[in-house]
C-alpha cells in the first residue's frame, strides 16, 4: 500500500445559501488554493460526468477517494453574520445518490461572523464521493464566506 494521501480544497469567495433549512453542498474550485495530487477533485468526475461550471454544478464539492482507506474529514466553515437561530453542517457518503449523512452538527449563533471548524473520522472507497453540507436558518438567504474541505486517506487493504 501507498502512504497518505491528501485531498485539500478552498473557496474564499462568498456562496449564497438559501434559508430553506435544507442541506447544500458547498462547492469548491477547480484552480487555486488547493492541494490533489491523486486527482480526488477533477472536473472530469469518475462516473462520467463533466463539471462545466464549479459556481452551479453542485458535483464540484464531491472529492472521490482515490483509494480505499481509513479517511480523516477535516473542514473549516465561516458564515457572513446573520439572524440565525441555528447553523447545520454534515459529511456526507454519495450526496448526489444513496445520501448517508454522518457528523451531523447543528449549533447555535456566536455573535457576529460565524466561524467553525469540524474533523470526523470514517472509512471511505474510490466508488463513493464525499461532500461537506450546510444549512441555515436566517430569515433569507446567507453566504457561506470562506470554506476549506480536505480528506487524508491512510489507505488499507479492503477484507
Amino acid at each position: 500500500m501507498t502512504g497518505v494521501r491528501v485531498v485539500s480544497l478552498k473557496v474564499d469567495g462568498p456562496q449564497t445559501i438559501p434559508a430553506d433549512g435544507g442541506y447544500h453542498i458547498v462547492r469548491f474550485p477547480y484552480i487555486g488554493e488547493s492541494y490533489d495530487p491523486w486527482e480526488m477533485h477533477t472536473p472530469t468526475q469518475p462516473d462520467g460526468s463533466t463539471v462545466t461550471n464549479w459556481k452551479t454544478d453542485d458535483q464540484s464539492g464531491l472529492i472521490w477517494p482515490s483509494v480505499a482507506g481509513w479517511g480523516t474529514l477535516t473542514s473549516l466553515i465561516y458564515w457572513e453574520s446573520g439572524d440565525y437561530d441555528e447553523l447545520r453542517d454534515r459529511y456526507v457518503r454519495d450526496p448526489l445518490g444513496v445520501y448517508d449523512s454522518t457528523a451531523t452538527e447543528h449549533r447555535p449563533p456566536s455573535p457576529g461572523i460565524q466561524c467553525w471548524h469540524k474533523s470526523h473520522e470514517m472509512f471511505v472507497r474510490p466508488d463513493v464521493p464525499v461532500a461537506l453540507l450546510v444549512a441555515q436558518d436566517a430569515s433569507t438567504a446567507r453566504k457561506v464566506t470562506l470554506a476549506e474541505f480536505k480528506l487524508a486517506i491512510h489507505p488499507v487493504e479492503e477484507p
